[in-house]
Order: structure tokens, then sequence, then C-alpha cells
């Protein structure tokens, strides 16, 4: 369980958070001083720590820094009254998490800290590559024996201790993320901090102000000075998936960034320095996107400097059995319902199933099926619906060859002189309309499973007339299939 240390003088805070967070999966650590707060820091590691600036054994960042002395890669949030946001904004460049402002929002407080959390399990949580080192209790493991992997390991091991920028590329779902965190746990700056930041999981309007921080006054809203990540996380490492999804003023920010590691905070003129280590990462064709102008060629080059490739599962040849060995092991032992055997039928269905999700599908199937288990036999029964349906695919696919028989005989007796372009047409909206459904009209979903950005998803929905709303339709169909 994640360790939370809140240090705080006043009692009514102190029990507030022992009521938010008594039934939650955290261990809440309470203490009223510096001194207690640094004795108990160096007795337990704390995942996060919520610490206010004004304490009555010390005064200003004094606690902050002896704090972030124990260990740079916890997250410290800063709690602050009136008229200390100031030395909250000095702590935050020198890397605090977040800092709030006293009333606390108890909504806002829980978000913030099950983000530092999980911010703070990237950086300590070990990623080993089980081909080269004795994966540790608890750690994440990047498994595989087929040769794309071992080039994957090869490369981490060429770039992790070189302080360049490296761009990850692959389906979502390949284990980008764990590749990411595998060179920075790897590389100088280990013990330095780690932040990942999803560009297509924030608003466009909010991504700049998230990454490089704004002004007070710098927008509607921007009632104080924010510190983003670039400069939060100097000396360290910044993770940055689906950078496809960036607008053009970002990217010119980003290259600017890697080119001369400096900025300027949103509505400021004053220019920034910083120290980041650059790890990119897109499921996206960046090349593509930079033929159709939609992509700036000049930041492709400069990310592109070290490219590391995650193949698909269903390419991994021989991977599949090694995986669900090990994930069926593991999420046995966490249920508490271990697994003897997997049945051959279950085998069967596994490897029949093409794995558009990639290893982390593979994970959320073997979840439900243990949790579905009543014995110690993982049966087929036990798998999701959609993998038993997908092992019937020979008798679909000659129900799809029918139906292309017919649309092209239609079209041919229609005396049609476009046919090239009405197949492909058509194909385009089968496949989106079978993926929005898969996804029940989650569009980032359905884009990341596509390998397209969510604006060319958004421009294909309406130029083929596809409706979301309770179900996913499209303005030609009879008969619209409701989503799961």
């Amino acid at each position: 369980m994640p360790v939370l240390l809140v240090v705080d003088d006043e009692p009514a805070i102190r029990h507030a958070f022992q009521r938010v967070f008594r039934e939650t999966e955290f261990t809440i650590r309470l203490v009223a001083t510096a001194a207690e707060a640094l004795e108990q820091a160096g007795r337990e590691r704390p995942d996060v720590i919520v610490l206010d600036v004004h304490l009555p054994d010390a005064t200003g960042l004094e606690t902050f820094r002896r704090l972030r002395s124990l260990d740079a890669r916890i997250p410290i949030i800063l709690i602050t009254g009136h008229g200390t946001a100031d030395l909250a904004i000095e702590a935050m460049k020198e890397g605090a998490y977040e800092y709030l402002l006293k009333p606390l929002e108890l909504g806002e407080l829980r978000t913030i800290i099950d983000r530092a959390a999980q911010s703070s399990r990237l950086m300590s949580v070990p990623t080993a590559i089980a081909e080269l080192e004795t994966p540790p209790p608890g750690g994440d493991i990047l498994l595989g024996r087929c040769p794309a992997m071992q080039e994957v390991y090869k490369a981490i091991g060429r770039v992790a201790q070189q302080d360049v920028t490296v761009l990850l590329t692959g389906e979502s779902g390949t284990g980008k993320e764990l590749v990411a965190r595998a060179i920075y746990q790897h590389s100088n700056r280990a013990h330095k901090t780690f932040l990942a930041i999803n560009c297509a999981a924030i608003p466009e309007s909010l991504l700049e102000s998230e990454l490089f921080g704004h002004e007070k006054g710098a927008f509607t809203g921007a009632e104080r000075r924010r510190i983003g990540k670039f400069e939060q996380a100097s000396g360290g490492t910044i993770f940055l998936d689906e950078v496809g999804e960036m607008s053009p003023l970002t990217q010119a920010k980003i290259l600017r960034l890697i080119q001369e590691q400096s900025f300027e905070r949103v509505g400021g003129s004053e220019t920034i320095h910083t120290d980041v280590r650059l790890i990119a990462a897109t499921n996206a064709n960046l090349a593509q996107l930079v033929e159709e102008g939609r992509f700036r060629k000049d930041l492709y080059f400069r990310l592109n400097v070290f490219a590391i490739h995650l193949p698909p599962l269903r390419e991994r040849e021989g991977d599949l059995e090694l995986l669900v060995e090990h994930y069926v092991r593991r999420f046995g032992q966490e249920l508490g319902k271990p697994v003897r055997e997997v049945e051959p039928e279950a085998w069967k269905i596994l490897r029949a199933y093409s794995w558009p999700g990639n290893v982390r599908e593979l994970q959320s199937v073997l979840k439900q099926a243990i949790l579905r288990m009543s014995g110690s036999v993982l049966l087929a029964a036990c798998l999701p619906e959609q993998l038993r349906r997908g092992n019937n695919f020979r008798t679909t696919s000659s129900e799809s060859e029918l139906f292309w028989d017919r649309f092209v005989s239609e079209r041919l007796a229609a005396g049609t002189e476009n046919l090239y372009a009405e197949c492909l047409e058509r194909m385009e909206r089968e496949v989106i309309l079978r993926v929005l459904k898969h996804t029940a009209g989650n569009q980032v979903q359905a884009a990341r499973i596509l390998g397209i950005t969510r604006g060319s998803l958004r421009n294909k929905i309406r130029a083929l007339g596809i409706t979301i709303s309770r179900s996913v339709e499209s303005e030609d169909d009879t008969e619209p299939s409701q989503t799961p």
C-alpha cells in the first residue's frame, strides 16, 4: 500500500486527511512538526508527502529542502494559506510536485494525491528486463524472447546512459511506458524526477500550460502563477506520450526546448532555463503526419535521434505463451486465486485472437478470466465473450466475403466508374465502426487502436457520416448495433 505522509500543525487539517483517506489504498502517517516529518520519512519512505509551508519549528523552504534531500523522487505537495504563495512557487521551481491553497477542496486534493502516487510508482517501482536481470519482487517486467524484443533490450542498453532524446514507436498497449521507465532507471538521472504526461489525455487548450506553466492572468481562470512540468522536472526525465497530438504552437515550444533547454511560461516574457531529458512516444506514423503537414519536420528529426520500435503482440512469435504464463502466475497471486494450469481449449482461443490492444489487452483479459474462475484451472468459459467469438473467425470471414461479393456485384450492376474509391470508403467505414463499437464510442481509445490521431478520427467520423450516441452507427446502417 502506498504511504502518504501529511505534515501540518493544524489538528483540523490532519483530522480531515484521516477521514478522507481512511478507507482508501493509502497508509496514512500524520505529523505536526518538521522534526517529526524528517524522523518519519527517514524511518519509512513515503510515496507522497503533503507539507504545510508554515510549521512551528521551521520556516519557508527549509523543511521542503531537507525532505527532498532524503529522496528527490518523492512527490511533495505543498499546502499554503494566504500570503505564502511565493514560497510555494519557489518550491515548485525546485521540484515540488504541486501546491494547493487553503481551504482545501477535498475532490481536487484526492485527484492530485492519486496522480502523485502514480508518479511516485513510476519512479520507484523497478522495471526489469527479464532476459538480463532478476525481476525484483513487485517490480514490472519487460518480457519477451522473440528477435524483435531482443533488439528492444539491446537498444535500451545502448541509449540509457546517453543523455539524448529517445523516440518510442508502436501500437497502443505494446509497453512504451515500461521501456521509457527502463531507460530512466538505467540512466544517470535515475535518482532525479521522472514525470509522464499523455498529450492525448490533456485538452489541447491546457497542454501548453501543463508543460510550460503560465503567469497569473495569462488567460481566463489563471488566478496564480503555475510552474510547468519542464521547469518542475529540471535535472530529471520527462516522458511525453502521444506526441502526435500536440498543437503546432506546442510543437514549436518543444522544438525550442530540445534545442536550447529554455522556454517562456504562457503569458510571460522571462526565459526559463531547464535541464530535462526527453523521452517521446507515439502510436501514430509521425513521418506520415509530417508529409500531411500536421507535424513539424524539424521537430520530428529532433525527436528521432534514437528510435526504438515496440512490436505488436501478434508479431512476437513465441512470446504469447511466455506472457500468459507470467501474468497468470502474477495475477493469480495478487487476486488470491492461484492458477494450476490453462486448459487446452483456452490456449487455442488465446492463440487464435489477434490482440489489437496488445500486452495491455492481454493483461486485462487474464485478470477478468482469473476473477471468473471457480477452481484452479483457467477454462475457456472464463475468457471474455469477444475472445470466444473471435475464435470462430473462419465462419465470420466467409460471411464477410459474401458481403463484399454482394457489394461489388451491386456497384458493377449500377454501372459505377469509381469502384476502387467506393470499396476503400466502405472498408474504412466498416473498420472505424467496428473499432468504435469495441471501445463503446471512446474516440481516444479508438484512435489508438487504429493508429491514427484523434483529430484524424474525428474528421473521418464526420466524412463517413458515423453517429456516436448511445449506439455507434453509420448513416446508411439499417440496423445499428448497440455498443457493449
